[in-house]
């Protein structure tokens, strides 16, 4: 307990905890129930005059914020989920030795008052408090109350108090959910029916990353928290659902920055009879109806500049992307050496001549093009090299039917034309397991089940993945993925 004791606050309220205690009140009791919402008493009663009263009592609870006292009454403000309201006490209503106990409230502390509502002469709406309970013992002191709790570190690691001392954090979770609602909503009216798939898989796959293992002591077998969901939604399309989708967690056992948590959340979709240019259309339409219902418009500004939700959004091939935003023209004569040169000659030290073609493509792109990807934009046919889990264009086997979405520099989505050959996804798979070989850590795993599914027919289908937390990120204006997370993973402190 001393190391608790750790200033004049603290041991202040923890005398108060012992006062109470000794005087026979629950500084924890179990059994309190409260009669309404505060914004629901604010909205009921705004149209009470300045010489009425209400004739209901209610119980109203909430964490005390302010107390001010005048000799023989006092003010305040109780807040909860929805609201603030004032409160006013008497000595002469309640009696002496209640209001001594009253007096004992901290700020911080949860409590309950009951009491009718009137206007004071500022016709602030007020509840004059007849009874009171305490329903919590506050014992750490509250964050300041004009400079909050600004350590960045110290607001994710300790979210419950970036809460209380801020409430536009409280508004950004708020704006998560009801985004999530929409995009539930909006794919159910798609007649896509939300499913749930394994969160512990017995082979690594459905994406190229680094997985967290894990062992099942019973069964004596390692398991690996889920990169993506892919490959089992695949397999509901085979066992005959036409339009399947989940909204649920991947890991990744990879970096952390402002655009990546080893944990996150994403939405897969898929849908039979479809491509990926029906995934393009149908990711537009998440995007224009999360930004309608959400803030009324398709325009809406993030971390200072104007981003457009109106359709169609732009479309670039990755080869035409190189070329207008890098400056770079790549030539379809040219081979893997020609385009190493090209890269180190623009000083991209990444570079390697063990790369192959559509390998260094993809990194030049990444290394100058991403960031200037501002406006919603397709970018389509990426090499085959790096997307194994695609259908080939017919146009040109280099490339495969896939598009990423980027907003304001960051991938938001990734979708396919999911390929459905056994034959040539085993052979794929195996190329993959030579990447492994050479130390490609991230290289996806073979998952025989799965070529064994696909053998018993999977019909064309289009494939989509939207990442949810970089969405939030960008309809709440938040630079961070951290700051969308209610508690993200940090490093561990010396503490």
């Amino acid at each position: 307990m001393e190391k608790l004791l750790t200033n004049d606050i603290v041991k202040q309220k923890y005398a108060n905890y012992e006062f109470f205690k000794e005087n026979g009140v629950e500084n924890y009791p179990a059994d309190f129930k409260k009669d309404a919402m505060i914004e629901d008493v604010l909205k009921k009663y705004d149209s009470l005059g300045d010489e009425d009263k209400s004739e209901e009592q209610l119980w109203l609870a909430g964490r005390l914020v302010s107390k001010r006292g005048h000799g023989k009454t006092m003010f305040g403000h109780i807040e909860d989920f929805s609201g603030k309201i004032q409160f006013y006490i008497r000595k002469d209503e309640v009696g002496e030795d209640v209001f001594k106990f009253f007096k004992k409230f901290d700020i911080g502390d949860f409590i309950g008052v009951k009491g009718f509502f009137f206007r004071t002469k500022t016709k602030e709406l007020t509840i004059r408090v007849q009874e009171f309970k305490l329903v919590s013992k506050s014992i750490q002191p509250m964050p300041e109350k004009f400079h909050g709790l600004k350590d960045v570190e110290l607001r994710y690691r300790r979210r419950y108090v970036d809460l209380i001392a801020n409430p536009e954090v409280k508004n950004t979770f708020i704006t998560r959910s009801k985004i999530i609602s929409l995009i539930r909503e909006f794919m159910t009216k798609k007649d896509f029916l939300e499913v749930e798939t394994p969160m512990m898989h017995p082979i690594a796959g459905g994406a190229a990353a680094r997985p967290f293992v894990t062992h099942h002591n019973t069964l004596d077998m390692d398991l690996y928290l889920r990169i993506a969901p892919e490959l089992y939604l695949k397999r509901l399309i085979v066992g005959g659902f036409e339009k399947v989708f989940e909204i649920n967690r991947n890991f990744r056992n990879e970096g952390i920055s402002i655009k990546h948590n080893p944990e996150f959340t994403m939405m897969e979709v898929y849908q039979a009879y479809a491509d990926y240019k029906d995934m393009m259309e149908l990711t537009e339409d998440i995007f224009n109806h999360v930004a309608k219902e959400l803030t009324g418009s398709l325009e809406y500004e993030y971390q200072g500049e104007k981003i457009s939700f109106k359709k169609p959004f732009a479309r670039m091939t990755i080869v035409e992307s190189i070329e207008k935003h890098a400056g770079i023209k790549i030539g379809e004569e040219m081979d893997a050496e020609d385009i190493f040169e090209i890269a180190k000659g623009k000083g991209i030290d990444d570079a390697d001549r063990k790369m192959s073609r559509g390998e260094l493509i993809n990194l030049i792109f990444e290394e100058r093009v991403e960031e200037k990807l501002i406006q919603p934009t397709f970018i389509y046919k990426y090499p085959a090299e790096i997307s194994p889990l695609s259908k080939n264009s017919p146009e040109d086997p280099r490339y495969v039917d896939r598009f990423e979405i980027f907003v304001y520099g960051r991938e938001m989505g990734n979708a396919f034309s999911e390929l459905n050959d056994p034959f040539d996804q085993q052979e794929r798979f195996m190329n993959q397991i030579n990447k492994r070989d050479g130390g490609d850590e991230e290289a996806h795993r073979m998952d025989e089940d799965y070529i064994l599914a696909l053998q018993y027919g999977m019909p064309n289908a289009g494939g989509l993945g939207i990442g949810i937390d970089r969405m939030v990120m960008l309809f709440t204006d938040s630079p961070s993925i951290r700051d969308v997370i209610l508690f993200p993973t940090l490093r561990k402190t010396s503490e």
